[in-house]
C-alpha cells in the first residue's frame, strides 16, 4: 500500500481548515445531509467492504455485518433521529447571583479533526467516530491501518465516493505518515490503538494542548466465581474469546476461576468450543485468523508459558490458531504481563475473591472487566476495582449498547463515545449568559455598599 504523499496531506489539511472557517459544516441541515450520503455510501459499498474483510482476515459476512457495519448503521440511524436534540441551545438554571440573567449552553464543533484506527475492527472504529464527527460539525483526516490493505482501500474507495476531500477525506500509509499527521495541529484528535503508540500521539500534541479520545486495550480479566451457572459462563466467554480470534480490545484477556471449579470449567470450555464449532475452527468460515505473520509468531511464543489445557494446534502459511486453553502460567510470564489480543487464553485460580481484587488492582486498569457469579458478589468485587467497561455474567456485550458510553481509564484510555457521547466528543460546550440592559443591579459594583446582602448570597 501506497503512502499518501505528505504534501498531499499538507493541501488536505489546509482545504479542510478552510471549508470549517467558511461556516458550512455548522449548519444542521448539511450535517444531516451528510449522515444520509454517508449511510446511503455504506450501503453501496457494503460488499466491498466485506469481501475486504474477509481478505485481510477472514472474517466472515455475518461477523463483519455484525460487529462492524452494523454498528455503524446504527450510529447513523441514532444521529440522524437525534440530531436536533443534541444539538439544540440549552436554557440552563442562573442563581440569584446572576439575576436577571438567562443561561445557556452551546454546543459547537470542535473543527478540523483527525481520526486514526486500528486493523482488528477496521470499518466500526474508523467509521463509529466518524459518525460523531459529522453530527458534532467537524472536518475529520481518517486515517486507518496498513495492516488490512484490502480493507484500506475499500475505505479509501467509498470515503471518496462519498465525501469532497475539503470535509472528509482519507489518507494512507505506515509509521512515517502517522508520525507527520501526529505532528500536525489539530482542533481534536480520536485514536484506536495501542497505549505505546497514544504515548507518542500525546506527545506530539501535547504542543498544542489537542483535546483527545484515546481508545486502548490492556489485560481485560475474566473471573469465574464458584457460584457461577459453569456451562453460561463457558459458552459466553468462549464467544467472546473467538469473536475476532481474540483480537478485540475488549476480549477476555486471561481467566481467574476459583479452584473449586476449575475442573468443571476446562471441561464446559471444550464442550462449548466444540458446539460453537462442531467440525473445529481450522476449516470453519466463521473462524477469524490472525491478520500477519508478525501477530502469528508473537502468539505462538505464548504457547510456552504454560501447559495447554484444550486447543494448541495452529498453521503459520494460513495464520489459523485453535483457541487454546493455558493453564500453569505464572503471573509474571509474557501471556500474563503483555496484552495477547489472540485466542491464546491463560487460566489461573484463587481461593477467595480478596486474590482477585488484589490481582486486578495491582495492574494497569483494563478496557473491560468480566465477572460470572452472583449478582451481588460481582457488584462487590466491581466496586473495589477500575475499568473501562464492565459485564456482570456475560462478555463483550456492553459495547453493543448505544445508551452507555464506550472507553477506557487510564491506561486503557481516555474519553468515551457512542451515540450523544460521539457528538459530545467532537463538540464544546460553551457557556453563555445573556444579560439583559433593562435592569442594571448596583450591588456588584464598586465600592460594595452592599457587600453584606452580598454575602449572603453566595
Amino acid at each position: 500500500m501506497e503512502n499518501t504523499a505528505i504534501e498531499v496531506i499538507d493541501a488536505i489539511v489546509a482545504r479542510q481548515k478552510a471549508f470549517y472557517k467558511s461556516g458550512a459544516t455548522r449548519d444542521l441541515a448539511f450535517r444531516k445531509e451528510a449522515l444520509r450520503k454517508m449511510q446511503a455510501g455504506l450501503k453501496k459499498w457494503e460488499k466491498p467492504l466485506c469481501d475486504a474483510l474477509w481478505q485481510d482476515l477472514h472474517k466472515c459476512y455475518e461477523e463483519a455485518y455484525m460487529t462492524e457495519l452494523g454498528l455503524v448503521y446504527g450510529e447513523i440511524k441514532d444521529a440522524l433521529k437525534h440530531l436536533p436534540k443534541w444539538a439544540r441551545r440549552k436554557r440552563k438554571c442562573s442563581p440569584l447571583t446572576v439575576m436577571p440573567s438567562a443561561s445557556y449552553i452551546v454546543r459547537e464543533p470542535l473543527g478540523n479533526t483527525l481520526i486514526v484506527s486500528p486493523w482488528n475492527y477496521p470499518v466500526q472504529l474508523l467509521l463509529s467516530p466518524l459518525v460523531g464527527a459529522i453530527a458534532a460539525g467537524c472536518t475529520a483526516v481518517l486515517k486507518p491501518s496498513p495492516y488490512v490493505p484490502a480493507v484500506s482501500s475499500a475505505l479509501e474507495g467509498f470515503i471518496k465516493d462519498t465525501f469532497s476531500d475539503e470535509y472528509i477525506a482519507l489518507v494512507l500509509g505506515n509509521r512515517e505518515v502517522n508520525a507527520h499527521l501526529f505532528e500536525t495541529r489539530w482542533d481534536m484528535v480520536f485514536y484506536t490503538g495501542s497505549p505505546a503508540t497514544a504515548k507518542v500521539l500525546a506527545a506530539a500534541q501535547a504542543k498544542y494542548l489537542t483535546p483527545m479520545v484515546l481508545e486502548l486495550g490492556g489485560k481485560s480479566p475474566c473471573i469465574v466465581d464458584k457460584d457461577a451457572d459453569i456451562e453460561i459462563a463457558a459458552r459466553r466467554i468462549v464467544w467472546g474469546k473467538c469473536l475476532n480470534s481474540g483480537q478485540t480490545c475488549i476480549a477476555p484477556d486471561y481467566l481467574f476461576v476459583q479452584e473449586n471449579v476449575k475442573d468443571a470449567f476446562v471441561d464446559a470450555f471444550k464442550r462449548e468450543l466444540k458446539c460453537l464449532y462442531p467440525d473445529g475452527t481450522r476449516g470453519s468460515s466463521c473462524f477469524v485468523h490472525i491478520v500477519r505473520d508478525a501477530a502469528f509468531k508473537r502468539l505462538s511464543g505464548y504457547l510456552q508459558d504454560g501447559t495447554i489445557l484444550a486447543g494448541g494446534n495452529m498453521d503459520a502459511a494460513s495464520r489459523w490458531m485453535e483457541p487454546t486453553l493455558l493453564g500453569g502460567v505464572s503471573p509474571d510470564a509474557p501471556v500474563m504481563t503483555e496484552e495477547i489480543f489472540g485466542p491464546i487464553f491463560p487460566l489461573m485460580t484463587f481461593k477467595d475473591k480478596g486474590e482477585v481484587v488484589e490481582f486486578v488492582t495491582s495492574r494497569e486498569k483494563p478496557l473491560a472487566f468480566y465477572y460470572f457469579g452472583k449478582k451481588a458478589d460481582a457488584w462487590k468485587i466491581i466496586g473495589c476495582t477500575t475499568s473501562g467497561g464492565a459485564c456482570i455474567n456475560d462478555t463483550i456485550m456492553h459495547v453493543a449498547n448505544s445508551h452507555i458510553p464506550f472507553g477506557g481509564v487510564g491506561n486503557s484510555g481516555m474519553g468515551n463515545y457512542h451515540s450523544e457521547r460521539s457528538f459530545l466528543a467532537f463538540s464544546h460546550e460553551r457557556s453563555v449568559l445573556s444579560t439583559p440592559t433593562c435592569i442594571d443591579l448596583k450591588f456588584r459594583y464598586m465600592p460594595y455598599k452592599l457587600f453584606g446582602l452580598v454575602k449572603k448570597m453566595l
